[in-house]
């Protein structure tokens, strides 16, 4: 049953991935984690034990608190950011209705380990063109949205990422976890191996891989990603702002993936009709 400041599984579904999503919070215990020990996209795990620190953060935010079944744990910690300012609901039946839904999770046992901020950190080569820049959006999008993400020289991602507890992706190293298998590049990996596999996500996957591998047979917008692509590495010369734009370009094309593929340039006009 619906309850007041609530959302419904379906309706934070609808969100997760886009520019309007809320900030969700997993109020989960810790043994009700190890249960499941998989969050639904983008969230962030929060104690209790600290909500006066953490909660003056998501001030001007909206906020969807989720516990294990949507009962004591978020509500009281929706009520509770509500009495600092913050614009928050629950999530209609918890986490464990999100899985009912058959909806995807991330596993947490993927990801790189969490700085003290709970931000997770991913290092890859400098001027990025297509992988490196779909899979921030990706990690930005569904994994963590506070994600730390450091362009270095080639040769010096490795050692990066072991100094500041990250993960290395995209470099031809065997060593290296998220990087190309086989035909897939980085971005069907993650997509994969995070849980992620929704038929719009792996429909952007072949256009990115069409992309980044000269396959623009794959699909036909393919070459156009590419095109974007390019022309935005050739815009900003500072790898931060280049993920910045890019950014909105793959909301554009993962809304189009998820909403639009059917829609042509055939709109209605306000076009006169010929007299008779």
């Amino acid at each position: 049953m619906a309850t007041p400041n609530s959302i419904s599984v379906d309706k934070l579904a609808r969100l997760v991935g886009t520019l309007g999503c809320p900030v969700v919070i997993d109020v989960r215990p810790d043994d009700a984690f190890s249960d499941d020990p998989r969050l639904i996209p983008a969230s962030v795990r929060r104690s209790l034990t600290d909500i006066a620190d953490w909660s003056r953060d998501l001030i001007g935010r909206s906020v969807v608190a989720a516990c294990r079944h949507g009962r004591d744990l978020s509500h009281g910690t929706a009520a509770y950011l509500r009495h600092v300012g913050v614009d928050a609901e629950t999530l209609e039946g918890g986490v464990e209705a999100w899985a009912a839904a058959s909806l995807p999770m991330v596993p947490e046992a993927k990801l790189p380990h969490r700085d003290l901020n709970g931000r997770t950190v991913w290092v890859t080569r400098s001027r990025p063109k297509v992988d490196r820049i779909a899979c921030p959006w990706l990690i930005r999008r569904f994994i963590d949205p506070e994600a730390i993400i450091l362009f270095v020289p080639p040769f010096e991602v490795g050692r990066v990422a072991e100094r500041f507890g990250g993960a290395a992706f995209d470099i031809d190293d065997p060593g290296v976890f998220w990087s190309h298998r086989g035909e897939l590049c980085t971005f069907d990996v993650m997509v994969e191996e995070l849980g992620l596999s929704t038929p719009p996500l792996l429909h952007l996957a072949t256009l990115v891989r069409g992309a980044d591998t000269a396959r623009p047979d794959l699909a036909p917008e393919a070459a156009g990603l590419l095109a974007a692509s390019l022309g935005l590495s050739r815009i900003y010369a500072d790898d931060l702002e280049q993920l910045e734009a890019g950014m909105t370009l793959y909301d554009a094309f993962y809304r189009w993936c998820r909403d639009a593929t059917d829609e042509t340039h055939n709109w209605p006009t306000n076009k006169p009709k010929p007299r008779s």
